[in-house]
């Protein structure tokens, strides 16, 4: 097919083991998901229904080891924080899913983070308009290849441990998830027809925080792929 403009590479995710690259049609991240995390953003630990946001797929930054995946940090800001998280990729197609059924929809899971541009989200969240631009940018989703979950099972516990040069600055348990898997994605399909290719970002523990260039993040998820990122210095 021939197009007006030039066409783009469809975003792709690696899949461990070799298996055939994951398409990337949406990315949904949950706010607030741990509480600790949502004391320290300023809200309270109190179980009300989860909330949404959602980034631009040709966000993703795939990493595929050994290399060192490298994002560049981003324009705009002056305070590029991190938030690691479990990402949940979708292989099949449904909405108005009751939480007993969901896990039916998940292909597998990943390690990636939430790049966010903190000072232009706070500056939005105080106007009280949308806060887009501090989470969806150009490299704001770095990703680990994709585990299938038939060989992890259903991920319900497990450590989730970030490090930042070599030191320790978020650590806590998925058990911790203010809602899990099967809940976000019953609260998400009341909202959207989940399809194939749909990356659910599930919250972050506590302990955000800026980065800078030269900096290299290492984010653990046991059971899952390390992410390696490297923040180098602003694009030309």
């Amino acid at each position: 097919m021939q197009y007006a403009i030039p066409a783009w590479d469809l975003p792709v995710v690696p899949v461990v083991a070799g298996g055939l690259p994951f398409p990337v049609r949406h990315i949904y991240c949950v706010g607030r998901n741990y509480a600790e995390h949502a004391k320290e953003m300023g809200g309270d630990a109190t179980k009300e229904p989860p909330f949404f946001f959602t980034k631009a797929a040709d966000a993703i930054v795939p990493a595929r080891p050994p290399e060192v995946a490298r994002i560049a940090y981003p324009m705009a800001t002056q305070n590029l924080h991190y938030e690691l998280e479990l990402v949940v990729a979708i292989g099949k197609s449904g909405a108005n899913v009751k939480a007993a059924e969901a896990q039916s929809l998940v292909f597998g899971y990943a390690v990636g983070l939430d790049m966010t541009r903190r000072d232009l989200q706070n500056d939005m969240r105080e106007k009280k308009r949308p806060w887009d631009i501090g989470k969806s940018f150009a490299q704001a989703a770095p990703i680990a290849p994709i585990t299938p979950v038939e060989q992890t099972g259903e991920l319900a516990k497990g450590e989730i441990t970030l490090l930042v040069n070599g030191e320790t600055r978020q650590h806590g348990d998925l058990s911790q998830m203010i809602w899990d898997v099967p809940h976000m994605i019953e609260f998400l399909t009341r909202l959207y027809r989940l399809e194939p290719g749909d990356l659910i970002f599930t919250g972050t523990p506590s302990g955000v925080g800026p980065v800078v260039a030269g900096d290299r993040l290492e984010g653990r998820i046991e059971g899952l792929t390390p992410l390696v990122v490297e923040i180098t210095e602003p694009a030309a």
